[in-house]
This record gives structure tokens, sequence and C-alpha cells, in this order.
């Protein structure tokens, strides 16, 4: 099998890793606080591990890491619900992985997706026991119906966040300069953990997150990824005060400027690089 249908197979596992982020990450939560809760996170964060690997590899091949995220499986009536919808994605993930080690002659990326394979199997018997406890322990969806200037205002935040996530994650691996991709790998974590804040503070408040993304940058030269970086992180710093300035909630009012100076670090550090590229 040469390269290019490699790079095919590699980036449908990182599609599935996508979605399996996004939907744990929904029910995880939609659930709020809770041991149950923070093992679905957890789970969440080791299919991030997983579409870093794949992402890594498919640049080592010479393709494009896509980012396009797969079928998720949304909906239901219960948190058992979730939990079942959850178990049939792991299921597809066990089953499409087998096929593409099955596939792939290469024995380096064999050995890869087997070390992922191993992680879904346990992922899929962890769902299987949520059902369970969910039933058992009448997990509650606590998610609520409220909109209004502050929930939009969350969830721009929400679509903000998780547009510059797949844009720093995809210019760590396209870069050949080893600080940039450091700073990004960084930043995007940040960013990460501004999209976890955020969609907590909604359904505390009886919102409902809604996690998409617009439109990412797909530069290919490092300096133009760090002036598209610059160029959000400004636009979204003044976003984030404004909105400040609007919320009367003391405890939201801090949230949001807090995640604005994060904002502020991420251009300082972007201009620091573009300048060091300039040289």
């Amino acid at each position: 099998m040469d390269k290019k249908k490699i790079v095919n197979l590699l980036n449908q596992d990182l599609e599935g890793e996508h979605a399996a982020i996004i939907q744990y990450l929904a029910h995880g939560y939609a659930m709020g606080e809770g041991e149950m809760a923070c093992e679905i996170e957890a789970i969440a964060r080791e299919e991030m591990r997983h579409l870093d690997l794949l992402a890594e590899t498919i640049v080592e091949l010479g393709g494009i890491p896509s980012l396009k995220r797969g079928k998720m499986r949304t909906g239901g009536k219960a948190v058992a619900d979730w939990m079942g919808k959850d178990v049939l994605q792991e299921e597809d993930a066990v089953k499409q992985y087998q096929e593409h080690i099955n596939a792939i002659s290469d024995l380096k990326i064999k050995r890869l997706l087997r070390r992922i394979l191993s992680d879904e199997k346990s992922h899929h018997g962890d769902f299987k026991h949520f059902v369970d406890k969910a039933k058992r322990e009448g997990a509650q969806d606590l998610r609520g119906k409220r909109q209004d200037k502050v929930t939009k205002t969350l969830n721009w935040g929400i679509e903000h966040e998780y547009t510059v996530i797949l844009q720093y994650l995809l210019h760590s691996y396209m870069t050949p300069s080893e600080e940039v991709k450091k700073e990004m790998e960084d930043q995007a974590i940040n960013e990460m953990q501004h999209l976890g804040w955020l969609a907590e503070e909604l359904v505390s408040g009886k919102g409902k997150p809604r996690i998409e993304h617009i439109k990412v940058d797909r530069s290919t030269r490092t300096a133009d990824m760090l002036r598209a970086g610059i160029k959000i992180e400004k636009e979204v710093t003044k976003a984030y005060d404004r909105a400040a300035k609007e919320v009367k909630e003391k405890d939201l009012k801090q949230l949001l400027l807090r995640i604005r100076d994060h904002e502020i670090y991420h251009t300082d550090v972007f201009t620091d690089l573009l300048k060091e590229e300039k040289e």
C-alpha cells in the first residue's frame, strides 16, 4: 500500500477520534461535576492523544491531517442512553482500527494502531459499565433550556475556542519550527481549558453548550500561521473584554476577564515568535 492510501486510512481514523472527543466531552459536560463525568472526560483526553499520534504520523508520511469530524451519535433521553451511544462509537472504532491494521503492511504504523486499538477496547468496556452505573445512580442531564444574551455569549466563546484549538493543532503539526510547534501545542491546550470552563459555566447556568467551530486558517508557512494567530487573538481579546463589561454576574465576569488575559498572552507569544521568524 502506498503512502497516499495509508494517509487516507489514517485520516479516517483521525476523523473518528475527533468525533469521539466532542461526543464524549458533550456528554461529560452535560452531567456536571461527578465521578462518572470526570472519567468520561479522561477518556476524551485519551482520544485527544490518539488524534495527536495519528496526525504526527500523517505528517511524517507527507500528508495533511484532516480537520473533518466523523459521525457523532447524539440525542437520547437519559444518560444511560448516551452511554449506550458511546459504546456503539467504540465498537465502530474497534472494527475500523482492526480493518486498517490488517490492510496496512508498514510495521511501525501497525504497531501504533494496535496500541490505539487496545485503548478503544478498554473504553468500550468502560462505557458498558457506565450504562449500568448511570441507571443505578440515576445520573441526570443537568443542561437546561435557558437562552439569553449570557448563553449566547458563552456559546460564542465555545465556538471560538474550538476553532482555534483545531487551528493551532494543525499549525503545530505542519510547521517545521520546533519552537513554534511547542508554543502552538501549549496554546491549544490552554484553549481546551477555556472551552471546558465555558461549557461548565453554561451547564451550571442551565444552558446548553453547542460545540461547533467556524472556518479554520490552514496556512502552510510558519510566518502566516503566526500572523493568523495574532489576528484572531487580538479580535477575540476585544470581544471577551466587551462581553465582560456587559455581564452582571461577578463570577462570569471574572471568568471572561481571565480568558481575555490568556488571549493577550497568546498574542504576545505569537508576536515574539513572528519577530524571530523574520530575522
